[in-house]
């Protein structure tokens, strides 16, 4: 059994549903301080809600770092009995483990782990230096993991120059997709008032359910930007409307409306507010609007670090890879504030959150070579 898939497996068995780590962060630090990495634990979160973080780094000859980022905390597993096996134990069929986190994403730590081991092996003083930062909080709330050591770091003026988030990427073969961006969310709940009557007596009340939707037909039309050679426009698209008391001879007194925009870097957090907000006052509307960033939308243009990746995977699978910023938020938005050169790289993601999730067995040693030449090959740049 290769040491990747051994560590892989062992990851799995550990019972860490967020906001659990359940000693995996142990494990990863047990194997990288005789290594020379100075490890760092740093706990957030309420008692009921604990995070625990892991900041490994081993310094080279160059200050210059490349950090391997992932999360070991999991989703819940949902039913039990429609898994095939147990979701804590890995299972190998037809060529596939089998467990909770296999493809998101133990499988990209235990293959990164292993890829710096091998790489020091071979190049014990390297001019790279290396750092892993790993949470338990990237499939909860994700307010106590990342972004918390992104802060502590950014606090004492360190700095990172390259990450590879460990994420599930690829979509058909491995390394056929590379995430070079996400694109930013920010929601909104919109609380329209009126006057509650008889239905019977509208000229008694005042239906904010009609007031609203023209203004709502307004901002589903309005072109917001036209994206850009990476990202597509950006989007707005309502997720929820909440009205009336059940009763059919009441015309509500409130309508609230839940929205979310997936925005590129062609729009601002701020003017999507301010565009927004005219509207909605354009139309008169008697209203209180909430807003919540979820994410600034952030992107990496080919250069060092993405020539580096492609490189490494066009070598060792001869795959030309496609670069992406589709999808949903992964902590690569909190991990760019320090660092400008951030991609999401990893096994195929057909399976993630699913019952039975799994990757190929086959894939994992070529993941691993695939994170160990991107080492090799940014060290090389800097001697």
């Amino acid at each position: 059994m290769s040491r990747a898939l051994q560590l892989t497996e062992q990851l799995i068995s550990r019972r860490s549903v967020t906001p659990e780590d359940d000693q995996c962060q142990r494990i990863l630090a047990e194997r990288l301080r005789p290594l020379g990495f100075s490890c760092e634990t740093l706990m957030s979160g309420p008692d009921e809600f604990r995070v625990t973080n892991l900041w490994a780094r081993r310094a080279g000859r160059s200050p210059r770092t490349l950090a391997f980022a992932g999360h070991t905390d999991v989703v819940p597993t949902g039913p039990l009995d429609q898994w095939t096996s147990d979701p804590f134990s890995p299972t190998h069929r037809e060529g596939r483990l089998y467990g909770r986190g296999a493809a998101d994403m133990k499988t990209s730590i235990a293959a990164f782990t292993v890829a710096v081991e091998e790489f020091l092996a071979a190049e014990p003083d390297p001019a790279l230096s290396i750092a892993l930062l790993i949470t338990s909080d990237e499939e909860g709330p994700s307010v106590d993991g990342t972004v918390v050591v992104c802060e502590h770091l950014a606090r004492r003026d360190e700095r990172l120059d390259w990450c590879i988030v460990g994420e599930p990427t690829s979509v058909q073969n491995l390394g056929d997709m590379i995430k070079n961006g996400r694109r930013g969310t920010l929601s909104g709940k919109l609380t329209v008032r009126g006057i509650q009557g008889h239905i019977a007596y509208p000229q008694l009340a005042r239906n904010p359910i009609h007031q609203a939707l023209p203004a709502l037909a307004e901002l589903a039309a309005t072109e917001w930007d036209r994206g850009n050679d990476f990202f597509p426009p950006t989007g707005f698209q309502v997720s929820n409307i909440h009205g009336g008391t059940g009763a059919t001879n009441v015309i509500p007194g409130t309508v609230v409306m839940d929205f979310n925009f997936r925005f590129s870097t062609e729009s601002t957090a701020e003017g999507l507010m301010a565009r927004t907000e005219a509207v909605l006052q354009r139309h008169g509307l008697d209203y209180d609007l909430k807003w919540v960033l979820g994410g600034q939308p952030f992107l990496t243009r080919p250069g060092e670090l993405v020539d580096a990746l492609k490189g490494a995977i066009q070598a060792r699978t001869g795959v030309d890879t496609e670069l992406s910023t589709t999808g949903g938020t992964s902590d690569g938005r909190f991990i760019s504030r320090i660092c400008p050169q951030v991609v999401e790289f990893g096994p195929i993601n057909a399976s993630i959150h699913k019952i039975d999730e799994h990757v190929a067995v086959a894939d994992i040693e070529p993941l691993k070579d695939i994170y160990r030449s991107t080492l090799e090959r940014l060290d090389a740049l800097l001697k």
